[in-house]
Parts: structure tokens; sequence; C-alpha cells
């Protein structure tokens, strides 16, 4: 099998295929329909651009409800087999909480109760199953306040609901509230200061399929590779890849050496999740940790998902 170009070489076709989508959510429309707009999108200019090549599926970096707006990543094609990185990310937002009563002058102290580990339960309209559970609110700030209305900003885990946040927190005070409008701004490491609209993508497709400019399409996708940057990295030798492609597991000969992932810093520990890659960076698999990389023989990476 032939290996993917380095991120920074891929035709059109091949970004397309193995690429992800910092995108700004709509309002509107769910998490799940926005990902199929993006595929068949991408799917219609990849025909006209005279390739074979079909996305397949899409996934995206976790979901929001139709009215919620903001940070939402798309991978495309073989970067779905990404998605679960985004299990445990930490997430941002922000929120506007409706008090039912004049605010107390503890507002703040009130909030401050709220970082931490807390206990929710989730809403009934939910589609995962009721029952008590604990999520950590890593912080809970104040951003303004103009009569009943405050601007909150909630770095919260995975799976915390922001509406119970805000009914919980009008309980606390004692007024009653609710969530107004709420807004994501970061999924991990992917935030609001570099967002993409469906128009932005759009066009930028347009322009490569119309004008054979490929400027912009580089500007809004970026390689599958950037949503890996925050697990630990093996190397493996070209040889090892291909094996891994077959479903061969990472063996000692083939490492070549490890790195820390470069988001965090953080190393390849024993019974971790690592990405692993090529010398040209590209990508080819997850897995885990689960041999000595400096071994002579034995597995050293067990599949988790191959990317190629």
């Amino acid at each position: 099998m032939t290996l993917r170009d380095p991120p920074g070489e891929r035709s059109p076709a091949a970004l397309l295929e193995f690429g992800v989508v910092n995108l700004d959510k709509p309002p509107g429309p769910s998490a799940h329909q926005v990902a199929g707009w993006v595929r068949d999108m991408v799917d219609d200019h990849l025909a006209a651009a005279g390739t074979e090549t079909e996305l397949g599926r899409v996934a995206h970096g976790g979901t929001l409800d139709p009215k919620v707006t903001g940070c939402l990543p798309i991978l495309l094609g073989d970067a779905a087999r990404c998605a679960r990185v985004f299990d445990d990310s930490i997430k941002e937002y922000i929120a506007v909480l409706e008090l039912h009563g004049p605010p107390p002058a503890d507002l703040d102290a009130v909030l401050s109760e709220f970082e931490g580990p807390i206990y929710q339960k989730p809403p009934r309209k939910s589609a995962v199953r009721r029952q008590l559970r604990t999520r950590k609110i890593h912080a809970l700030d104040l951003l303004e306040q103009n009569g009943r209305q405050a601007l909150l900003r909630v770095r919260c885990a995975s799976g915390t609901y922001i509406r119970k946040l805000c009914h919980d927190i009008g309980l606390a005070l004692g007024t009653g509230a609710h969530m107004g409008d709420l807004r994501r701004s970061a999924t991990g490491h992917f935030d609001d200061s570099a967002l993409v609209t469906m128009e932005d993508l759009a066009d930028a497709l347009a322009f490569w399929t119309e004008d054979d400019d490929m400027t912009p399409l580089r500007k809004v996708v970026d390689p599958a590779e950037r949503a890996l940057v925050t697990l630990p990295q093996v190397q493996i030798a070209p040889s090892a890849a291909r094996q891994v492609a077959e479903g061969a597991p990472v063996y000692a000969p083939g490492v070549l050496g490890t790195d820390p992932a470069p988001e965090s810093g953080v190393s390849p520990e024993q019974g971790s999740l690592v990405a692993c890659y090529t010398p040209n960076g590209s990508a080819i698999c997850l897995g885990t940790l689960v041999g000595d990389p400096e071994a002579e023989s034995g597995t050293v990476v067990k599949l988790e998902r191959v990317l190629v």
C-alpha cells in the first residue's frame, strides 16, 4: 500500500479524506445534521473534481443541541476514526444565566462553590441513561452582570449539562434560574480563535473545484494530525506502518522512538493512548502502549484505530 504524504504536502483530495474542520456550528440544526451537510458538500466537490473517493463517514467533537452555536470540530473521512480523542477533552462554554429574581450579593461566592466535582443527573430529553454521575467544573467565571442576567464562562469535563448547571445554580442562589443563550468556545485545544463557518467551507471548496485555487481550502481544512496533538507519539518505520495498515500491532523492531504530546508535553506511559506516526509526520494509528519502546522484541503498541 502507499502511505500518505506529509501533512503539509497533501493534495486537496487527500486533505479532505483525512482532515479536520474547526467548524462554527450555526443555530438550528443538530450537530449530527451539520456533520451530514459537511459530508455531502465535500462529497459533491470530490465528485466534481473527478476523484473516485467518497468520505464515507464524518464525526464531530461532541454533541451540541440545535440552538447551541460554536466550536464543533468535524473529522472528515478516515479522520472520523480519531473521534475518541475528544471523549475526555475539556469543553468551554459562554452561557447566559437568566435569574428569576434579583441577584443576591453573594453571587460570586455561590458560583465558586460549583467549581470542582459536581453531581448531575442528565435531563429527561437526553440520549443517555438518567442516573446520577459526577462531572468536574474546572472553572466558573462571572464575566458580566446586567440586572437578572449573568454572563458565565464555564470550563468543564465532557458530558456536563450546562442547562442543568444553570438550574442548580439558581436553586443555590435561592432565586431560581435557567439557561439563556449558550455558545461553545472551545473543545479541547480547538477554540473560537479560528473558527470556520459553513459558508467559508463552501467557498473554499468552490475555489478548488471551479478555479483550481487550493489556497482557501488549506486555510479552512487542517490535516487530521491536528486533532492528535494531545497524545504522546510513537515514531514507526514505513515498513512497520504498512504492517499496521493490514491490522498488525506495532512490534519493537519497527519502533524508531517516542516523543511527548506536542500540546501537553505528556510522555508515553504504559497503558496510555498514543498516536503512531511515520518519519514524515503522517499519522498511522491510535493504540495503547503495552511494551517498552526500547525493547528488541515483543509488542509495543496494541492497535485501537488504524488511520490508513
